[in-house]
């Protein structure tokens, strides 16, 4: 069964752009480099500019501790951890994909 991570960040308005970039690094470089990772979309909430969601699929558990391990995903980490305000982190199932294959 796919493993999804359902991520959302307030970041400091200093970085938000700064963010935007390496967050958009990350999901590109994840889905290019990782076997596993099926998808890493990226969202913004157009009223909040600070306000990030990302929504990532991967083919089970290991591909996302795979992700977690990977050099892109930890500089990432690394580098913006001082701008982010805020950060949920919800784990789930995929029951369904409503997705052409």
């Amino acid at each position: 069964m796919s493993a999804v991570l359902a991520v959302e960040f307030r970041i400091k308005p200093e970085h938000i752009e700064d963010f935007a970039r390496a967050i958009a690094h990350n999901a590109r470089q994840s889905v290019e480099n990782e076997p596993g990772c099926r998808l890493f979309d990226v969202c913004r909430d157009p009223a909040d500019p600070a306000l990030f969601f990302l929504y990532e699929v991967y083919d089970d558990e290991a591909a996302v501790q795979a992700h977690l391990k990977s050099p892109h995903f930890l500089h990432m980490d690394a580098r913006t951890a001082s701008w982010v305000a805020a950060k949920t982190v919800r784990r789930l199932t995929l029951a369904q994909a409503c997705r052409d294959a």
